[in-house]
């Protein structure tokens, strides 16, 4: 990914209220990469965050974690899914704010899509910190976003942008 001087916005949103999704679309395919920065919390505690391109909800999509929560590490490891899911290991916290990033290399070609994607938060001691390299089997251009919990909704003030790197 190039430095941070080569991002452009394509979009953003601060959820008002609740909701069970954010979706870009439209995504133009005018960039290189493309870069997802998402801060937030959600309305109950739950275990993941799931990413989906193009409404593709088929066994496309696979991924593999590396995790540690300052005492102990893991991995694990999720083959022909229906979404990517998305750091950090610990789930999004109703109290705790998390940070993730998601960076996606050659969204615009004609091959698989690779995903790496970093996640956080600080539970006092307990937090996560995650890193993620997934895969979308598919040779479409990607064109929309969609992120979602698997329970729940994304809380109030939870935000999400999209970058386009040149």
């Amino acid at each position: 990914m190039p430095d941070i001087s080569t991002e452009q916005v394509i979009a953003s949103t601060t959820l008002s209220s609740a909701a069970s999704t954010i979706t870009f679309s439209s995504i133009p395919n005018t960039y290189t990469d493309l870069r997802l920065v998402w801060t937030g919390t959600s309305t109950i505690n739950v275990v993941s965050m799931r990413l989906r391109f193009n409404a593709d909800s088929a066994t496309n999509y696979s991924n593999t974690s590396l995790f540690g929560d300052g005492s102990a590490a893991g991995s694990g490891r999720n083959t022909n899914r229906s979404q990517i899911d998305l750091p950090p290991t610990g789930g999004v916290s109703t109290t705790v704010p998390t940070f993730i990033t998601v960076d996606v290399f050659s969204y615009a070609g004609s091959t698989f899509k690779t995903v790496l994607a970093t996640g956080s938060d600080d539970r006092n001691g307990s937090g996560y910190a995650t890193r993620d390299v997934g895969l979308w089997r598919s040779t479409s251009a990607i064109t929309e976003f969609t992120l979602s919990l698997s329970s729940g909704n994304f809380a109030a003030g939870t935000t999400a942008t999209l970058y386009g790197i040149l």
